[in-house]
């Protein structure tokens, strides 16, 4: 798991017998770990040594300190200890002394995003007690920006900053959940019902997970961590925290980072950074170029998504592949790789490996009971990392359930069944194998195709929806959704795509939208899901993989570039929309940050055009992107 020699705190963990049972190394600290104790020494100890760098602009830790205790001074009137707090901060500067403002409080960090949408925030108003939301008054759901609002002096400046910021209070739903006793972060996950849950994590579990990846990374003063990671997912905490605990800086990515891999390479180069966390999806395409040179990078922690292949033996850092969901505070199990290994750049799929300080693991059957090594099951966490459940508690007690009968594990007094199926080696080592249930990842995060489909039924002019998430030939997930529509209604994807975004996050957004007369159904008369999941496939496999970039026969426009045929051909691929035209703009067509990634690299490989996200994002329609591939390419000397 590291570089270092093994020692009592990063000791290898011990399996039990040959039933598929793990427990991760003693935790390197007894006892609750204080994570805000743990910045307030670095406040005393190294005042002016730098806590946040963005771009030209720099925070010392006595600056970020003071920052926060002025925010928390405004908040306390009307924020007290326990209260959710909704947070809808871009990474910045603000966003850590937010952070920082309300652990001092003792309310509950919900990190939302910058904009998580109109309808989805205001969803989460409904369903959970926040006591207010902190955020560019402009992006607020209606009723906070008409309810009472408190300036907010955080600092301006930087990448991603906003030039006001407000705490908006607004009454709870009468049947809102509060966050329960020690919580000190919550964290949305997908919900069946349609609405997001939210679970909460207490102070002990993160502080535990920091003490080990500062061990693992022995990140410290000197040192930059990455703040790369959308704010709304849990991976941000370990970064936010991870840097603040350490006296290392903490460096915010501009946003352009998110959309391509290489500007994200580089962007390690120039900010100088020892230890970054990111998505599967984003490192893998670097797995496939030399790696960048001259990087001051030891570690990088990937996850979100299955891993596909190893890293090279040109990669001068140790990579992590880290699995983990909500429910278990971030990371639960890890897995390093090094240039040096003997199966170095080999596309086999890297297992997730064994379980962090004061984990166990439990690979289990139907019934709840250990399978031998070798045998798949559901994988069960338990220990010190787990969370305290979700703010419902009927939803707590559906996931979180009690050590089966007859099974002693010392300091495991409940497991959280992942739903994820995986299967245990003889060395304990665990590999990662997909779903039990419906539950899919698109772009490493969780989504619920009911939530998709309630989304979509929200819109009057819906019936009803079904959502399908096909993979394509290299295994990954495209979310496809049939539509019906009401009596008297005219549906189009392009006019439902808007009102979706509202409701959900970038990645929970299908790709194909097809508007549909009925469903298939099954002999019980139920829709036959597998069906049409089927007929996605179908779709999604019958499209030609074209690497000289050529459009699909007879659907291309007449005369079309070399430019034209090339993007029009990668845009459909990455997009899974066999429909896209060259008319259509690559984001309101679908694309996210990392499909937009795929499409710059796959312009690359076929056309040998590189082009930057920025110019990607700046085009109106794809004909605008492929007018920049034909121009590089009559400039580029031949040969080249």
């Amino acid at each position: 798991m590291t570089t270092q020699p093994m020692t009592a705190r990063t000791a290898a963990p011990t399996t039990a017998g040959a039933l598929s049972i793990a427990h991760g190394a003693r935790p390197a600290t007894d006892g609750a770990t204080e994570v805000l104790a743990r910045f307030e020494e670095w406040v005393r100890r190294s005042p002016d040594a730098p806590a946040v760098i963005d771009g030209a602009h720099s925070w010392t830790y006595r600056q970020i300190g003071a920052a926060a205790d002025e925010a928390a001074a405004a908040l306390r009137a009307r924020v007290r200890p326990g209260d959710l707090v909704g947070v809808c901060l871009d990474r910045s500067a603000a966003l850590v002394v937010t952070a920082v403002a309300l652990a001092r409080i003792g309310a509950v960090y919900l990190p939302l995003g910058p904009r998580p949408g109109e309808r989805r925030t205001g969803a989460v108003t409904e369903d959970l007690n926040v006591g207010c939301l902190i955020g560019d008054p402009e992006l607020l759901p209606p009723r906070h920006r008409a309810g009472d609002r408190l300036d907010l002096a955080l600092p301006g400046d930087g990448a991603n900053a906003t030039s006001t910021v407000v705490a908006a209070f607004a009454a709870p739903g009468a049947t809102a959940h509060s966050a329960p006793a020690g919580a000190f972060y919550a964290v949305l996950t997908s919900g069946s019902t349609g609405r997001p849950k939210a679970v909460a994590v207490g102070e002990p579990a993160l502080g535990g997970l920091l003490d080990w990846y500062r061990a693992t990374t022995g990140l410290g003063p000197g040192d930059r961590q990455s703040l790369l990671i959308g704010v709304a997912f849990d991976p941000h905490l370990l970064e936010l925290w991870g840097g603040l605990t350490s006296g290392a800086a903490l460096v915010p990515a501009p946003d352009e980072v998110r959309w391509d891999s290489v500007v994200l390479a580089d962007w390690w180069r120039t900010a100088g950074l020892s230890v970054a966390v990111a998505a599967t999806p984003m490192v893998e395409p670097l797995l496939d170029r030399p790696w960048p040179q001259d990087l001051r990078l030891r570690h990088l922690f990937v996850g979100g998504d299955r891993m596909r292949r190893r890293p090279g033996a040109e990669v001068t850092a140790t990579v992590h592949n880290a699995y983990g969901p909500a429910e278990a505070t971030v990371v639960a199990t890890t897995y390093a790789m090094h240039g040096t290994d003997g199966v170095a750049g080999t596309d086999s799929a890297p297992p997730i490996g064994h379980p962090v300080p004061g984990v166990t693991v439990i690979v289990a059957a139907a019934d709840g009971r250990p399978v031998e090594h070798g045998t798949e099951g559901e994988l069960l966490i338990g220990g010190s990392g787990l969370a305290l459940g979700y703010l419902d508690p009927e939803l707590t007690a559906r996931r979180f359930i009690a050590v089966p009968e007859g099974l002693e594990l010392p300091g495991v007094e409940q497991v959280y069944r992942t739903g994820d199926r995986v299967r245990m080696a003889a060395d304990g080592q665990l590999e990662f194998l997909g779903r039990l249930d419906d539950q899919v990842k698109i772009s490493g995060v969780r989504i619920e195709p009911a939530e998709v489909e309630a989304a979509f039924e929200q819109d009057p002019a819906v019936l009803s929806a079904v959502v399908t998430a096909p993979r394509t030939a290299d295994g990954r997930a495209r979310l496809v959704a049939y539509v019906r529509a009401a009596a008297g209604a005219v549906l189009t994807a392009d006019a439902l795509l808007p009102a979706l975004r509202t409701w959900l996050p970038e990645q929970a957004v299908p790709s194909d939208v097809r508007i549909v007369d009925s469903f298939p159904l099954d002999a019980n008369g139920k829709v036959d899901r597998a069906e049409l999941t089927r007929r996605a496939a179908e779709s999604l496999a019958s499209r030609p993989d074209a690497p000289d970039g050529s459009a699909p026969d007879g659907d291309e426009p007449a005369g079309a570039t070399p430019g034209e045929r090339l993007v029009l051909s990668a845009a459909r691929d990455v997009l899974g929309r066999p429909g896209t035209s060259l008319a259509d703009n690559f984001t309101e067509a679908g694309g996210t940050s990392v499909l937009a990634a795929r499409l710059l690299t796959v312009i690359e490989k076929a056309g040998g055009i590189r082009l930057r996200a920025p110019e990607l994002l700046r085009q109106p329609d794809l004909r605008a992107v492929a007018r920049l591939v034909d121009e590089r390419a009559v400039r580029q000397p031949a040969g080249a």
